[in-house]
Parts: structure tokens; C-alpha cells; sequence
């Protein structure tokens, strides 16, 4: 296992995905509230909040507050462009410095190296692989590979541009964490815990955060099942901050397994 496996607190280890529809909440304005709601639910915790869409809508002042409430900041713009505007968007992240940013590894060496350069000393650039959308045939049909093949092709590219780890499916984390040459953190979308019924999901390549954590997971992103959580008769978690701990007794399993 690479050893930033072993300096991680368990905390460290969850990143709760805040990502809200504005149909549901009454537009931007309403989303934003909706994420600062679930940053104090989760204050304290020591877990990291990840924004994406909303962050395009409002900016990147909402790294800040997010920062006030004493929440890490996972910006997960994956950023894809041509080299000089990745490193635009690198020199005015630099202001906000959230703690983990992604970019798209299709972006390709020079483009991931660029954001790398500028944001590297205090940001850790994770490169998107293989979204987990994506099926088999889908990747096929795009990259003209298998999921696993693809995987393998971007991590030597997201290494040769110096970025600090990928963002793959929990399915692909066997492909690469016993290949030591690869220095790089190993983070998974797509976590469905046991407890968690998750209408209309769109993740294909899913893990339960124990077994994620136990095959080679440094970190793990989950929404849905958090963001979702509420009072219920059915013994899940009543609040996010419940399916959070709840969630932070499954990696901790994990990684005693």
C-alpha cells in the first residue's frame, strides 16, 4: 500500500459532495443555502465538503466561507482546457487555495501540469480518470478502451504531470494500488453504503465504503446518502451529520479489516 494510506485520520478520508439541484431549492440562491446548511451539520467533523456546480454559480467566495465554518474545501471544477487557461484558472484558485481541486486527465500533460505548478504547494490536484457514470461500452465508445485500460492510460499521464492523485471508480482501484511506481492518492466517487437507498442513481462502478477503504481507497466521496438523510422509521440515519459518523465507523472498519 503507498504509505499516504497510513496518514490519513479516518475523518480525512470522507469527502461529503454537496451537490443540489437549483429546480429543488428555489434557484442558486436556494443551493447555496442548502450547502451552507449541511457545512454547519458537518462542522466539527473534520471531513471535507465538495462543491462543483454551485461553485461556477456563485464563485469562489464560497471556498472562503466554507474555510470560515472550519471545513476542508474539495473544488471539483475538473478543470479541462488548453494549457494557458488551466493555468488562468489555477492563478485565481491560488487566492482561495481549496484543499483538493480536480482537473480532467484528458485534458491531457501540459494542461494538469500547468494547475500543478501553480497550485501544487498548497492544493492537491487529483485528475479525473474514468467518470463513474460510465460503463464498459461506454468507455468503448469513447476512449476505445476498457474502463480498467483507461484508468491505467490516465494515471501514467496525471503522474508524468506531477499531480498529487485520481479521482476512479472504487471498481479500479485494484488496477493501480499495488504499482508503486505510480505515486499517487487513490480517491472514489461512487460509495453506496449498505444502509443507503439512493432513488434514480446514475453511478454504475459502485463500493461500500468499507470495502472501498479495505481495497485501497485514500479517500471516498459521497452525496447522495448524506445529503439525503432525514428523519425516517426505517433506522438510517436521521440528519447528515448521523449518516456522516455513521459513514466514518464504515472507513474506520475498513481500515481495521
Amino acid at each position: 500500500m503507498k504509505q499516504v494510506k497510513q496518514e490519513l485520520k479516518p475523518e480525512e478520508r470522507l469527502i461529503v459532495a454537496a451537490d443540489y439541484s437549483p429546480k429543488e431549492y428555489s434557484g442558486i440562491q436556494g443551493v447555496e443555502e442548502k450547502v451552507m446548511a449541511l457545512a454547519k451539520d458537518l462542522e466539527g467533523l473534520g471531513v471535507y465538503i465538495k462543491v462543483n456546480s454551485v461553485l461556477r454559480a456563485v464563485g469562489y467566495g464560497l471556498i472562503a466561507k466554507l474555510h470560515d465554518l472550519g471545513l476542508k474545501v474539495f473544488a471539483d471544477l475538473k478543470l479541462i482546457d488548453i494549457p494557458n487557461t488551466m493555468a488562468t484558472d489555477g492563478e485565481m484558485l491560488s487566492e482561495v487555495e481549496p484543499e483538493i481541486l480536480t482537473v480532467m486527465c484528458c485534458a491531457g500533460i501540459d494542461g494538469m501540469n500547468a494547475v500543478q505548478k501553480l497550485l501544487g504547494d498548497s492544493t492537491e490536484i487529483l485528475g479525473v480518470t474514468i467518470l463513474t457514470s460510465l460503463n464498459e461500452e461506454d468507455c468503448q465508445a469513447i476512449f476505445t478502451c476498457s474502463t480498467k485500460a483507461g484508468v491505467l492510460r490516465f494515471a501514467r499521464m496525471a503522474q508524468l504531470a506531477g499531480l498529487g492523485g485520481l479521482i476512479l471508480s472504487p471498481k479500479e482501484v485494484d488496477v493501480l494500488k499495488n504499482r508503486f511506481e505510480l505515486a499517487l492518492s487513490l480517491n472514489t466517487p461512487g460509495i453506496r453504503p449498505e444502509w443507503s437507498i439512493v432513488e434514480g442513481d446514475d453511478q454504475t462502478r459502485v463500493l461500500t465504503p468499507l470495502k472501498a477503504i479495505k481495497n485501497g481507497a485514500e479517500r471516498i466521496v459521497m452525496g447522495r446518502p448524506i445529503m439525503q438523510a432525514g428523519p425516517n422509521d426505517k433506522g438510517l440515519p436521521q440528519n447528515p451529520r448521523e449518516a456522516a459518523e455513521r459513514t466514518l465507523e464504515e472507513i474506520k472498519a475498513g481500515l481495521n479489516s
